[in-house]
């Protein structure tokens, strides 16, 4: 059970009492891990609140079946609890989730290891996305996933995936589109995106497209360490032919050369000055 006075005192504080920034990536929040306290082993993330209570009861309610949705399809993912928190008269969405190690984060990892443990971690993070696809396509309604190399962590050999918000179920494409506008953290976003709301809707796509997920860990890899491109492409392309038949012809003819970064991610992130961290 969630000491929810204590965690409204923690976000009181000033950034400096808070404890560890774990991420500046931060397109609708900067999570962080307090130094000590009833929540050390958790990570804190606070986004907007939203004036419209019904819209923050609805994100609570898809927040919560997401979560069992991903733990349904079999991706491993930390403990993570969803509160709606009053703060002085303003509703504000708050995940706490259980810590991992910093030293297991993906992204870091993909930096400096030798290429064959890289390749180790792009086979977990591939079992990981095959696995959820093939779970979701037995489902009814629209549900996603974003299993970007920066929202997952290598704990016990294994990809661990920590990345819960938006919650990709029941929200239309449009809703999703509103979504990444109104929590967004940056106010530029918030004042420059419904000028270009088409363009904003169109970040989701790939979340909701099986091939476009490898595509994407492929071109995240291929990004971070171009020096392993090959490498990476080869293991891309086998792995969605053996793991992933369904949409594997699609797969692979995205796999021909090192995926680019969609442009309008480019764009987006180069307006808010964001910085490719992992995003716990």
């Amino acid at each position: 059970m969630t000491d929810l006075d204590a965690l409204r005192a923690l976000i009181r504080q000033d950034s400096a009492a808070r404890g560890q920034t774990i991420s500046k990536l931060g397109y609708f929040c900067a999570p962080f891990r307090p130094e000590g306290g009833p929540f050390g082993d958790r990570v804190i993330k606070v986004y907007r609140g939203l004036p419209d209570p019904r819209a923050l009861e609805r994100l609570k309610v898809c927040h919560d079946d997401y979560a069992d949705a991903l733990v349904a399809a079999g991706v491993p993912l930390p403990q993570t609890v969803f509160h709606l928190l009053e703060m002085d008269g303003v509703t504000i969405p708050v995940i706490v989730q259980e810590a991992l190690p910093t030293d297991s984060l993906m992204r870091p990892r993909m930096q400096t290891a030798p290429v064959e443990e890289t390749l180790e971690m792009m086979q977990q993070a591939g079992t990981v996305i095959a696995r959820f696809w093939h779970w979701a396509e037995g489902q009814q309604g629209r549900i996603g996933f974003h299993p970007s190399i920066r929202n997952f962590a290598i704990v016990d050999g294994q990809a661990v995936f920590f990345d819960t918000f938006p919650p990709l179920i029941h929200y239309s494409r449009d809703e999703m589109g509103r979504l990444l506008l109104a929590f967004s953290e940056k106010r530029i976003m918030r004042l420059v995106g419904p000028l270009m709301q088409r363009r904003v809707t169109a970040i989701q796509d790939e979340w909701y497209s099986p091939a476009e997920t490898l595509v994407g860990l492929v071109g995240s890899a291929c990004r971070l360490r171009p020096e392993h491109a090959d490498a990476y492409l080869e293991w891309g392309r086998a792995f969605a032919a053996r793991e992933m038949a369904p949409w594997a012809e699609e797969a692979v003819a995205g796999m021909s050369a090192p995926p680019k970064l969609p442009a309008i991610w480019t764009g987006m992130r180069k307006l808010m000055g964001l910085q490719g961290e992992p995003n716990v």
